[in-house]
């Protein structure tokens, strides 16, 4: 961008590029528009134009309503069931039958201090399928923090035998949970388990 902002020409072309690529890497747009007026500065010693601040904000908004608008019930990065997904389901549970019917089971894989965001993900996913081998059912599977899969479950007689297969599968802790009595208690302990 400094370079297209030195030689004049296509200024309104670049900033939208640089937009779209600063909302990708996940800057607010006052972070966009403070890069903008840096690079402004220091190439030209003058405020961006209008237009060149209305084509990065456009394109800033763009692409950020682009991500938006692909975001699913599963979260991006393991495949699982987001945690806005997984209250949606507690709450049906809620709305259809007794919560004392169903249960969840949690899995808390230990952290790695080193590992970065792909590695972490990669190793809940891992978890995740290995939490679909043993309830391949209707369950709803969902990411809820940082190494944690929870699994809501309908309470059947081979509930117990799943969950002991699944701890000798995972190299994790693997804990039953029951429902409360409120929906507003399951949104409570689901927020709880989200927290490590």
């Amino acid at each position: 961008m400094g370079e297209t902002l030195a030689s004049g020409s296509g200024t309104s072309s670049a900033c939208e590029v640089a937009g779209a690529a600063l909302a990708r890497d996940g800057l607010s747009l006052a972070e966009a528009l403070d890069q903008l007026a840096e690079t402004s500065a220091l190439v030209r010693g003058d405020e961006p134009t209008y237009y060149e601040v209305r084509a990065l904000s456009v394109a800033w908004s763009e692409a950020t309503l682009g991500y938006l608008h692909s975001l699913s019930c599963d979260d991006p990065l393991t495949g699982l069931a987001s945690l806005a997904h997984l209250r949606s389901r507690v709450s049906e549970v809620y709305r259809g039958s007794a919560p004392a019917e169903h249960a969840l089971v949690v899995v808390a894989a230990p952290e790695h201090e080193h590992d970065d965001v792909l590695t972490r993900s990669m190793r809940v996913a891992r978890v995740g399928d290995t939490a679909r081998t043993v309830f391949p059912g209707p369950e709803t599977i969902g990411h809820v923090g940082a190494g944690r899969v929870v699994v809501l479950t309908g309470r059947d007689d081979r509930m117990a035998r799943r969950v002991g297969l699944l701890r000798e599968m995972v190299e994790a802790r693997v804990w039953i949970e029951g429902l409360p009595e409120t929906d507003a208690g399951a949104a409570a302990l689901l927020d709880e388990l989200t927290r490590v």
